[in-house]
């Protein structure tokens, strides 16, 4: 324990005089520091050659080394190990314990933020309290700020399940989904009832979709199985349509496309904000409606077509403060006079209103339903609501935990960035990840950057993994 305490001893003579050279010097020679020294406001003393600082405490029943401190400066390389030691031998404590802990034998300068500096680096202390990444948020698609036709672009999701009673009042309670679709250009909202969820429950709910609304040029979605077996099955649906056309020859007569199916990330809902909203809106209706009543089919179907209206009912716009102004822009607005195979008309906004016809004021009416689109609802998808500040790019090699919502943070996965994708603006949205189970593409909102200092390259990534009574175990201190 002596010779513990003598190299202890030892090495602080050896980071004073690399820190406080001039100041030992000073007081050898005149007894205390100059005016310009950053110890000034300290009383400082030699002990044995070591530098020591005197409070008020002489008289107090505690140990000599609290009373005579030894000093220790904050920037140099040992007082961020013995910083470092404390905290793995106290078993990772908190800032208060650590700070009162250092305080009983040292004095380092400005301990207090070399403290939150080592508990931000410590690996075991970040899986605790893990903090995910964040970029600002990025500019809106074009599919969101293209003036289109309603739902030519439409996004899709399922929620429920939902329960309703059968026919025959002693079988079960049925289970049903509900299939929501949104147009991304004017939130207009579709809402199809679905048995179960499958693959042929999805394509008969979106032929009935194209039946009423139109068939869609491109459906975003996320990765649900359901979707991307779908898409699996209508390409080769459209392949096959198209070669016994090709063989006909009748393929130059027909112009339809087949959907273009697009998919978010896997467990990035916030990609698809715009149905996750939608989703929200008819859960909140359904639960202010319903409560805990048990209706049949049909007037579940009833109930949904309903709050279809109110949804494309709501203002897409702020409402005006003028008394007079009694009209607001809402999807509904946009679903009116829209027939399924619309025919371009000219434009009658020279002419008089007078000399129109009727057809020719609907279609004018149209035209400036339509021009109030970017002038008031497009204007108010210009502010960012969240993510507000760009933050530093993650790069390849960096190691990250993979959030798991129905895991503890403990638990949560370590894995290497192995690939990053740019977004227009430059930065980093979308990294691919790789874990003992294989490589998995991830939005950084669902991982984890480690806080593995960089300009330390002694210290392995392992290391840091060791639990604390590992750690601990066969510590020794400075």
């Amino acid at each position: 324990m002596a010779e513990l305490e003598e190299a202890s001893v030892a090495l602080v003579k050896l980071a004073q005089q690399d820190s406080f050279a001039e100041d030992l010097r000073s007081i050898r020679a005149t007894g205390q520091v100059k005016t310009s020294s950053k110890l000034k406001a300290l009383s400082l003393v030699l002990v044995d050659g070591v530098l020591c600082t005197l409070g008020r405490l002489s008289n107090a029943g505690i140990s000599y080394a609290q009373k005579q401190k030894m000093i220790l400066d904050n920037n140099h390389p040992f007082t961020l190990l013995v910083v470092r030691y404390y905290h793995l031998n106290r078993l990772h404590a908190g800032p208060r314990l650590l700070t009162a802990t250092i305080h009983l034998k040292f004095g380092p300068l400005r301990l207090r933020k070399l403290v939150r500096k080592v508990m931000h680096e410590c690996v075991n202390c970040f899986r605790s309290r893990p903090g995910l990444s964040e970029q600002i948020m990025a500019d809106l698609p074009s599919v969101r700020v293209t003036l289109t036709l309603p739902f030519l672009n439409t996004g899709v999701d399922f929620c429920g399940p939902f329960y309703f009673r059968p026919v025959s009042r002693k079988a079960a309670p049925q289970k049903a989904f509900v299939a929501v679709f949104v147009c991304l250009s004017t939130k207009a909202i579709h809402l199809e009832l679905v048995g179960i969820l499958s693959t042929d429950s999805f394509i008969a709910s979106l032929k009935r979709f194209a039946a009423r609304r139109g068939v869609s040029k491109t459906i975003s979605c996320d990765n649900g199985t359901n979707f991307v077996s779908t898409q699996r099955t209508l390409n080769e649906f459209i392949q096959l349509f198209r070669s016994q056309q090709s063989r006909l020859g009748i393929i130059r007569q027909c112009s339809a496309e087949g959907i273009q199916f697009s998919f978010i990330l896997p467990r990035s809902p916030h990609f698809g904000g715009i149905w996750e909203a939608a989703v929200k809106s008819l859960k909140t209706h359904l639960r202010r409606t319903l409560v805990n009543a048990l209706i049949t089919a049909e007037q579940f179907q009833t109930l949904l077509t309903q709050i279809e209206a109110l949804l494309n009912s709501r203002p897409l716009t702020q409402l005006s403060n003028s008394p007079e102004d009694l009209d607001v822009l809402t999807p509904g607005h946009f679903l009116v006079h829209r027939p399924l195979t619309s025919i371009p008309e000219p434009s009658y906004e020279e002419l008089p209103s007078n000399r129109l016809s009727q057809w020719q004021q609907i279609q004018e009416y149209l035209r400036r339903l339509w021009k109030r689109w970017p002038t008031e609802y497009l204007s108010g998808l210009q502010q960012r609501t969240r993510w507000t500040r760009e933050r530093d790019n993650i790069q390849v090699g960096t190691m990250v935990l993979i959030r798991e919502d129905n895991l503890p943070p403990q638990k949560w996965r370590f894995s290497r960035v192995v690939e990053i994708f740019p977004g227009s603006d430059g930065l980093i949205r979308i990294v691919s990840v790789r874990t003992n189970d294989g490589v998995y593409r991830r939005a950084i909102t669902r991982v984890c950057v480690l806080p593995i200092p960089d300009n330390h390259p002694e210290y392995d990534a392992a290391a840091f993994l060791v639990p604390a009574t590992q750690a601990t175990s066969h510590g020794r201190g400075p």
